[in-house]
């Protein structure tokens, strides 16, 4: 009976994990924009990147089969002194294509689509500007390791929160395993996916306000306070997994690593930040 009961729980705790992991993957801001838009009578698809490869250059394309849709592509580097340069997209088929400037680890560019059919011009997207950040090549042993060791931080932290809960439950052992696992996931392969994707190991407290990096860091905090004082109080395991739960549920990579191309330094870094050589502006 015990062990039926247990089964149940760990399948609880693995399922919701998969619902939070969705739900962070789709609110976040690195998620793809997809749409399907009618103007004029003609049908357009699109599926727009924001997270891309830094130095290569970013792929944009719509689907619209109809000859006589004309697309623009407008974009410049994000929060930068650049003008805005409009290029039109070259047909290919059943789709219209250009391509974005690569730009260095943390660079984003801001950039939407205009599409001409006529004489009726209208910018999809619903009239809203894409941003998409560039990042680093991550090894993919080092990206897999962090990636299961988060899903597992998460699993981990609801089936000890759910074992806290029962009466007489056991969840000492449950506790250790967790604070285990966010170490691992979030201080250790979290730092070095981070150094190759943006060039820094860290740059949370108390070197930056990286939110990504901030609320691991407290979520290793509270598990820490919940190893030492689970005999005391079971309270303290409660409030590291609803913590856990709230940190998660927030999109990842919210606040990360920006470039300012006005100074060459990643913006969620102090001033002592070393600059990012950059790529020359972009021209026309």
């Amino acid at each position: 009976m015990k062990s039926a009961k247990s089964i149940i729980l760990w399948s609880i705790a693995i399922l919701l994990s998969l619902l939070i992991g969705i739900f962070q993957r789709m609110t976040g801001p690195t998620h793809p924009v997809r749409g399907r838009e009618v103007i004029n009578g003609e049908s357009i698809q699109y599926r727009l990147l924001r997270s891309y490869t830094a130095f290569d250059n970013l792929p944009v394309a719509i689907k619209a089969s109809s000859a006589e849709v004309r697309a623009f592509l407008v974009h410049k580097r994000y929060k930068s002194d650049d003008e805005w340069i409009e290029t039109e997209m070259i047909r290919n088929g059943d789709y219209l294509e250009a391509k974005i400037p690569g730009q260095p680890e943390a660079g984003k560019v801001e950039y939407s689509i205009r599409v001409q059919i006529n004489d009726q011009h209208d910018v999809l997207n619903h009239g809203k500007s894409i941003i998409v950040r560039f990042r680093g090549k991550v090894p993919a042993i080092f990206l897999i390791i962090h990636i299961l060791l988060m899903f597992l931080g998460i699993t981990f932290a609801l089936r000890t929160g759910m074992e806290a809960l029962r009466k007489n439950g056991r969840f000492f052992g449950l506790v250790n395993w967790t604070l285990l696992i966010v170490f691992l996931g979030g201080i250790i392969f979290g730092p070095i996916v981070q150094k190759y994707a943006f060039g820094d190991f860290w740059t949370g407290f108390p070197f930056g306000f990286d939110l990504t990096d901030n609320k691991t860091l407290l979520a290793l905090l509270f598990w820490i306070f919940a190893f030492f004082f689970k005999k005391k109080s079971k309270w303290w395991v409660l409030a590291a997994t609803i913590l856990m739960i709230g940190i998660y549920l927030i999109p990842h990579s919210v606040l990360g690593s920006e470039l300012d191309y006005k100074t060459g330094k990643l913006k969620n870094k102090y001033s002592f930040s070393d600059k990012i050589p950059l790529q020359p502006k972009f021209t026309s």
